[in-house]
């Protein structure tokens, strides 16, 4: 191999590079091939000028480790496998931040997948990371099925935001119902009596969580909890502004709506600006979460803020220290706490 050059498959000028190995490194460095795994892998003694020698023409060649082949010889991948459900939502997306500063600082590369909260691709994410012997995995479960696939081949599972309820994995998340409980009876202080939600899913304990905050804040308080006053999107099919506008058209009475995440809060605040109706003379709105976006709207819009950064790398955290114990230890779960940023949306109500 010439000068170094990497071999070309095809023969033609535009012929596809074959990957670089471990040998063609060691013939462009001038070294025996255990020399040039030293130098790179960093275990053994190698003489400063080979070693900048070998790494000179690894990144010359382009050289990428072999990542199975290290895991078969018992090394680490050094890869961790991060699972989510929605990356066009910025909770997904600051989330994956989190994670992937604390696994760069600790010398993990990150994998991400985004589900699309479909429980088939969260199944076939897992096997990806199983296939890629992932040291372990960060994922907000969708159904039980990929943290059992994980959990049941040994490998270290750490769950983000929601809990899927398998045995034998950590897991980070908000208090839910202490922040639905801080939206509510902020609304309730302010006046107001009829007080309605809207929510788009309690199949998981995120949202749950937060109807169980809400119902139990008014109660509290000695008001009703009526059915009609909540409006579950994940119950029914077809276009949930319209059913949202049916949902406001039918509680005429309604002073405050509480939006239990920054989508639902979109949502609300999109049809209340259709409609006319001021904010917050016509109607207060808090939402579960806090995304840059209700800093910029007028009013501004209040918010039960989550340390979302902070929960992504307290999970990375959570998992690399489980990785560092081969997997051993009982399971650990963390809750964070949220807090309530008020801003110009809510006020008392109208006499």
């Amino acid at each position: 191999m010439a000068n170094g050059a990497a071999a070309v498959r095809g023969g033609g000028s535009g012929g596809r590079r074959a990957r670089a190995t471990l040998r063609d490194v060691a013939e462009a460095a001038g070294t025996s091939r255990s020399t040039a795994s030293r130098a790179l892998g960093g275990h053994g003694y190698v003489a400063d000028h080979i070693k900048e020698r070998v790494e000179a023409a690894a990144e010359r060649l382009g050289y990428v480790p072999d990542v199975s082949a290290r895991t078969l010889k018992g090394r680490s991948s050094g890869l961790v496998g991060v699972l989510v459900s929605d990356l066009r939502n910025q909770f997904y997306a600051e989330l994956a931040a989190g994670v992937e500063h604390a696994l760069s600082a600790a010398g993990y590369q990150m994998v991400l997948v985004d589900d699309h909260a479909d429980e088939e691709r969260a199944a076939a994410g897992a096997r990806a990371f199983l296939a890629m012997r992932a040291d372990g995995v960060l994922l907000t479960p969708v159904a039980r099925g990929a943290t059992e696939t994980l959990v049941g081949h040994g490998v270290p599972v750490t769950e983000l935001d929601r809990r899927s309820g398998v045995r034998g994995c950590d897991a980070v998340a908000i208090d839910n119902e202490r922040g639905a409980r801080l939206a509510v009876e902020h609304l309730i202080g302010l006046g107001h009596r009829d007080v309605g939600i809207v929510v788009d899913e309690v199949q998981w304990d995120t949202g749950r969580n937060r109807l169980k905050g809400y119902r139990s804040a008014l109660r509290d308080a000695g008001l009703p909890v009526p059915r009609r006053h909540v409006l579950d999107l994940s119950q029914g099919e077809g276009d949930q502004a319209a059913q949202l506008a049916a949902f406001l058209d039918g509680n005429p009475a309604l002073t405050a709506v509480f939006a239990a995440n920054n989508v639902m809060a979109e949502l609300v605040w999109q049809e209340l600006k259709r409609r006319g109706s001021a904010v917050p003379e016509g109607c207060s709105v808090v939402s579960f979460d806090d995304l840059a976006w209700m800093k910029m709207v007028e009013p501004g819009l209040s918010a039960v803020r989550q340390p979302v950064f902070d929960l992504g790398g307290r999970a990375a955290e959570l998992l690399l220290d489980r990785v560092g114990r081969d997997g051993a230890g009982r399971a650990e779960s963390v809750v964070l706490q949220p807090e309530l940023v008020l801003r110009g949306s809510t006020a008392p109500p109208k006499n």
